[in-house]
């Protein structure tokens, strides 16, 4: 089975790549990782198309020798002490999405990519992934690769059974607001017995957070996770398990996937790459399944970037590189390999997006995902996002798992973030 991104997400806290990268002085001489005739590109198991590099060697091959190594494990972590070690550092480096916030107060140590003319490509990426790659100074280290559009994934069969609306039309149409949403889940329980909309509260916390223009840290480095945006994430998923709409399974388990080939999770709010999840996961599930809308509007999940590491002896060469292999056909060929939903416009009308999708019974999702990506909500990602919103993420865990008073775990997250921000420096 291939491992979901859900389970290579964050290995420990952002502060910690801020501080490892802060020890690289400003202007110090790098040792390089190429020799200018060579390249070295560092990025994970699927985190590119394959044949997407195999063709940029051949592509380039007459005046770049490129080197794609896939790195295992924690990736950042290792990223981290390759450049502060400053030795075998690689000329172009993947920058995973959610951990791109812990790069951008270091971007002295990647080459800006406005100075090689990355101004003249913007028009061609969606504005707000495009953004997330800028630091504060204006300076751009990362080009964006993937999104991750989230849409509701739901199986056709259970959900006409239930007695709800089951075309991806009126599943958009009619399930549009939380409120209608767990309405359903309760219609879907009481017809379904033992059947639960979503996997676990987290499902629905994320999203809400995810579909704001807010986080849990502001530009001006103040603490924002006790606010309404945040709170009212809280209260959607402490509903969604008072109203028992979620499982006491964990994501992944073969407790869970048995329950979803079953017909017992019927449901996910997933990203575009999810779909490849449930192919890998749950094969048998094959022609069940169909895409809508999720409630209220889109949110992003996962989405990440190729950077240029000062130690590059040829910028100008990795950025002709990086260009190519981001360009729209190319990203259309990240999809078809491995999931990696465009971050490219242009791309959503080529063939490799239009064919229609036997597991999902033959629909067209990009038609969804597509859309989708074009409609989420720019947001500031603060190097201190993921610090301050694990204690929320933790407790409101503990309130869907273990059953903890919920008021009791909000003060308690409240306490752990205030702690951690004095710690780091943020206001509260």
């Amino acid at each position: 089975m291939r491992l979901s991104r859900r389970g290579l997400l964050r290995a420990g806290l952002a502060p910690v790549a801020t501080a490892a990268l802060g020890g690289l002085a400003s202007g110090c001489a790098v040792p390089t990782g190429s020799t200018g005739r060579n390249m070295v590109l560092w990025y994970w198991s699927g985190g590119l198309s394959d044949t997407v590099v195999k063709n940029a060697r051949t592509r380039y091959g007459g005046t770049v020798d490129l080197q794609a190594i896939q790195i295992g494990g924690y990736y950042r972590s290792k990223l981290i002490t390759t450049m502060a070690g400053r030795a075998h550092i690689p000329d172009i480096a993947g920058l995973k999405g959610e951990d791109m916030a812990s790069y951008l107060p270091n971007a002295d140590q990647f080459v800006d990519l406005r100075t090689l003319g990355a101004d003249r490509y913007k028009s061609r990426y969606l504005s707000w992934k495009w953004d997330q790659g800028i630091a504060d100074d204006g300076s751009m280290i990362g080009f964006p690769i993937d999104c991750g559009p989230v849409a509701h994934l739901y199986q056709y069969d259970v959900f006409r059974k239930a007695g709800l609306p089951y075309e991806p039309d009126d599943v958009s149409k009619e399930l549009n607001t939380w409120e209608k949403f767990f309405a359903a889940g309760e219609r879907l329980r009481k017809r379904i017995p033992g059947a639960s909309l979503l996997t676990d509260v987290n499902a629905v916390f994320d999203n809400v957070v995810n579909q704001g223009s807010e986080r849990y840290v502001d530009r001006d480095r103040h603490f924002i996770g006790d606010r309404e945006h945040v709170r009212r994430a809280w209260d959607l998923a402490v509903e969604a398990k008072r109203r028992g709409l979620v499982s006491d399974l964990v994501t992944g388990t073969p407790d869970q996937l048995s329950a979803v080939e079953d017909g017992k999770l019927p449901s996910q709010l997933g990203a575009s790459w999810a779909t490849f999840d449930l192919k890998n996961g749950v094969p048998r599930t094959k022609g069940r399944w169909r895409v809508a809308d999720m409630p209220v509007r889109p949110a992003n999940n996962g989405g990440s970037f190729l950077s240029i590491t000062r130690a590059c002896r040829e910028p100008e060469q990795a950025f002709r590189l990086i260009t190519w292999m981001l360009d729209a056909k190319n990203q259309a060929q990240g999809y078809v390999d491995a999931g990696l939903f465009p971050s490219t416009p242009a791309s959503y009308g080529l063939s490799q997006l239009r064919e229609p999708d036997p597991f999902f019974g033959g629909q067209v999702t990009t038609e969804v995902f597509g859309p989708a990506a074009q409609k989420i909500a720019i947001a500031y990602n603060s190097p201190f996002d993921i610090a301050l919103g694990q204690p929320v993420k933790d407790e409101i865990k503990a309130v869907g798992v273990l059953g903890k008073d919920p008021d009791t775990a909000w003060s308690d997250a409240m306490s752990k973030c205030r702690r951690i921000a004095e710690h780091l420096g943020v206001s509260h």
